[in-house]
């Protein structure tokens, strides 16, 4: 199948994880950068994040996590948002990566909470973009997508109706993620996967019907003990996770700052993402290891 992301992601590679075979773009050299996004979206997310920040002097490592929009189907895989983590943690000792900064965004915010609950020995720094958090994983409305989901042809009606392009500004769609229009072939580069293939739509199925608060909340009682540098990055205008959820964040994480973005909803990788890569980059420079 022809990719449709961007080549600015660079290379594309596949890695056997257990239980998972995971496709991932990777360009550049240098301290490692791992991108982790979110639901219904691939690594295509960061396609104008990632060559900043490559140039710059980092290696760039864009996964598709099994979160909807990815290609291979992974029937084995716990798609709990702890398995997903434990993915993510595996993905890291697989390729050796230590001092990882690790950019996350919407649903995978949330799992890289878990996942910095669980095992954050080769993470040195975070950046959680306007994500998940606390009792918002899901945010309304699409904490009712558990429930939807567990009904027979859900998710692949829901994918057909998100082929019209005039549906998708709806809040239930991309309305309320993304300020700015996506661009045509990226929006059906997210949606095409869970459309095409009914093991994605099973894996989307396993995912929604174990994302629940319970997740966050715990890993939010693990955040004291988080002693590694987190940028806060969150969009002023945040239709899903109001600002007051970041501040919290900021507040219980001991080494965490908070930066406000103007003119973006959810998805800052797609409405700001120069102003985001700016920030990263003055993020793991003012934290690098000595």
């Amino acid at each position: 199948m022809t990719s449709t992301h961007s080549a600015a992601l660079g290379a594309k590679h596949e890695i056997e994880l257990p239980g998972a075979r995971i496709r991932y773009h990777e360009t550049g050299e240098g301290p490692p950068v791992v991108f982790v996004h979110g639901l219904l979206v691939n690594a295509n997310l960061w396609r104008a994040v990632v060559p900043p920040i490559a140039a710059a002097g980092y290696r760039c490592i864009a996964p598709d996590w099994p979160l909807g929009a990815h290609d291979i189907p992974v029937p084995e895989a716990d798609l709990s948002p702890p398995g997903v983590a434990d993915l993510i943690a595996a993905f890291l000792e697989k390729l050796d990566l230590t001092d990882v900064t690790l950019v996350a965004n919407d649903t995978g915010g949330a799992i890289t909470q878990v996942l910095l609950a669980r095992d954050p020995a080769r993470i040195g720094r975070v950046v959680l973009a306007s994500v998940d958090c606390y009792d918002r994983f899901l945010p309304p409305p699409f904490d009712a997508l558990g429930v939807l989901a567990r009904v027979p042809g859900v998710v692949r009606a829901a994918t057909e109706l998100l082929k019209i392009r005039a549906l998708q500004p709806l809040p239930i769609a991309l309305g309320w993620v993304a300020k700015h229009p996506i661009p045509r072939e990226v929006a059906d580069g997210y949606l095409g996967p869970s459309r095409r293939s009914a093991a994605i739509r099973h894996d989307v199925r396993r995912f929604l019907g174990s994302a629940r608060k319970r997740h966050t909340l715990a890993a939010a009682r693990s955040f004291p003990r988080l002693t590694l540098p987190v940028l806060v990055v969150w969009a002023r205008e945040e239709k899903l996770f109001p600002v007051p959820l970041a501040e919290r964040l900021v507040a219980e994480l001991p080494n965490a700052t908070l930066r406000l973005v103007d003119d973006s909803y959810t998805f800052i990788p797609e409405d700001q993402p120069d102003l985001l890569s700016a920030l990263i980059l003055e993020f793991t420079r003012e934290h690098a290891a000595p």
